[in-house]
């Protein structure tokens, strides 16, 4: 390479651009790292490595708030998910069900279901999911609130400033159907437990 005057040039790196380009990239993972130190993602555990499948023919719950967040794997992976906090919840004919690949036996599926007769019902849950979906309803909600000011969900369901949420006094939803990678819950009580490990793919939906 030849620089204007014809000379032979080795190449060279423009530190100054180099620094434009990644100082925001590192910012922005250093933001994620510390906000994950303290508390202030989805993160409470090390997330496995498969996501879950939950169904249930409706979910009614009062106190609800949702955000954007991320999860964290124990690799260190950050998982991005839409946080969905409710302070009371009641789910009737629950399903939930996991598929793991194993080498020589292939897909094994564990399965569980509850809440058939008298609702499962949970207190402070908070569902880090990828996928939602059903047919909802909300009174009093306001979309497009700050996540770090939200006061309708659980005591600690706020995401980071400037982050988008939604909140509402309450929330029902029909024919619900969502993939997730964790579920945490003050109390979780499952009226008519079953639990089944078969072989082969058979999940909720």
């Amino acid at each position: 390479m030849k620089d204007a005057h014809g000379r032979h040039v080795t190449g060279r790196i423009s530190w100054r651009r180099f620094a434009v380009l990644t100082v925001p990239a590192v910012a922005g993972t250093a933001a994620l790292g510390i906000a994950l130190a303290n508390g202030a993602l989805a993160a409470s555990f090390a997330v496995s490595g498969q996501q879950f499948k939950v169904s249930a023919d409706s979910l009614t719950g009062d106190g609800f708030a949702q955000y954007g967040s991320v999860d964290a794997n124990a690799r260190g992976d950050l998982l991005p998910v839409a946080v969905t906090a409710i302070k009371s919840a009641e789910l009737h004919h629950l399903c939930q069900s996991v598929v793991t690949h194993l080498p020589v036996l292939g897909d094994i599926s564990l399965k569980l279901t509850a809440g058939s007769s008298t609702p499962v019902r949970a207190t402070d849950l908070f569902v880090d999911a990828t996928q939602l979906s059903g047919d909802a309803s909300f009174h009093h909600i306001e979309i497009g609130r700050d996540a770090s000011t939200l006061t309708k969900g659980p005591a600690d369901a706020q995401g980071l400033q400037d982050l988008f949420a939604q909140q509402a006094d309450d929330v029902s939803i029909n024919h619900l159907r969502q993939t997730a990678w964790a579920t945490n819950a003050g109390t979780f009580r499952l009226s008519g437990l079953s639990m089944k490990v078969s072989k082969g793919t058979k999940e909720c939906f």
